[in-house]
């Protein structure tokens, strides 16, 4: 499957259905007046958050939805049927954008939350809604009015607690791995993760917590380099990253900085969104490598808690999960800041 997080649609809502010109034709009264029926209501377009979806990759193929049109106004004062609504599933944590305004119409998080973004026309009014004293037989009716219509930019943030972060090939989609039941691609070369990986981890009390494996940065991911910053739209929303950081690398010190200065360039807010950093494949390194002091700059250069681990042996995942779900339980009694990008 794969995975789409933007999309642009354009929705129109049903136009509002006539009003009639009818006069009563009954037996006995004579010179009936007039009874023409209103028109009914425009379908209107509304977008509802589903959890089946997790991507935007429908709308890839599918970009116009029209509601349907009311029904024009009857005799006997009967009021034309409403158009029925065009309702238009999405994934939980889409974001709504009017394209030609920029304008954010809504975020869709909540599984059932819905949102509005085209009303109905009015239907047109029937003569029979003009009879007066000084007209005792109108001959006119008004016409529906036209549903509203727009573009729109669909925006797709993925819903994870905790995002994992890091330079290619520094162990993120082997963790995901081991601490979940995901199976992301995982290769010995940069670029293996080319989408986002969503991984359930679960607590000790039980609850599913979500975590989300973010492909690589690289150093000039702000000016496009390799992935860019196509996918950290996705760690806005966590409450915790989990920076890894390769211990053979040649310099592990200047791959913490490499991606730190990238998420400041993208956003100062997921800058210095809470931290927990893991010195990741330990197990690769000789028997007599001394990483302690490599833990020990690291948590002086950082500033925050720093833990060695091997995904591959499960060395250590036991202290970094106890570290996660602490940190965790902290942030959820307070809300999380609002976040904004610099351009």
């Amino acid at each position: 499957m794969q995975f789409i997080d933007q999309a642009e649609i354009i929705v129109r809502a049903g136009k509002g259905g006539d009003g009639m010109v009818a006069f009563r034709r009954e037996k006995y009264v004579p010179a009936g007046g007039p009874s023409g029926g209103n028109g009914g209501r425009g379908g209107s377009v509304i977008l509802k958050a589903v959890t089946d979806l997790q991507t935007l990759l429908d709308f890839r193929y599918a970009h116009h939805f029209q509601a349907a049109d009311g029904v024009k106004g009857g005799p006997k004062n009967m009021t034309g049927a409403a158009g029925e609504d065009c309702s238009i599933e999405v994934p939980c944590g889409t974001m709504v954008y009017n394209t030609d305004t920029g304008e954010l119409l809504g975020d869709l998080v909540t599984p059932g939350q819905t949102l509005l973004v085209a009303k109905g026309g009015k239907g047109g009014l029937g003569n029979q809604h003009f009879l007066s004293n000084h007209n005792r037989a109108p001959d006119y009716a008004l016409e529906g009015l036209p549903g509203e219509e727009y573009r729109l930019k669909l925006e797709l943030k993925l819903l994870a607690q905790v995002g994992i972060i890091g330079l290619p090939n520094a162990g993120k989609s082997t963790l995901i791995s081991a601490l979940s039941a995901a199976r992301p691609k995982i290769a010995a070369y940069p670029f293996t993760t080319l989408v986002p990986n969503l991984g359930v981890v679960r607590k000790p009390s039980g609850d599913g917590t979500v975590f989300a494996d973010i492909p690589g940065l690289i150093e000039g991911a702000h000016r496009g380099a390799g992935l860019g910053y196509e996918f950290l739209r996705h760690i806005e929303r966590t409450r915790l990253l989990v920076h890894l950081v390769d211990v053979t690398a040649a310099d592990p010190l200047a791959d913490y900085q490499i991606v730190q200065q990238e998420l400041v360039a993208y956003s100062p807010a997921v800058a210095s969104k809470p931290h927990l950093v893991a010195l990741s494949k330990i197990d690769a390194l000789d028997p007599g490598a001394n990483w302690r002091q490599l833990k020990l700059h690291l948590e002086a250069l950082s500033g925050w808690p720093v833990v060695p681990i091997s995904s591959a042996t499960r060395a250590g995942l036991d202290r970094l999960m106890e570290q996660v779900w602490q940190r965790l339980e902290t942030l959820e009694s307070s809300p999380a800041p609002p976040l904004s990008r610099v351009n």
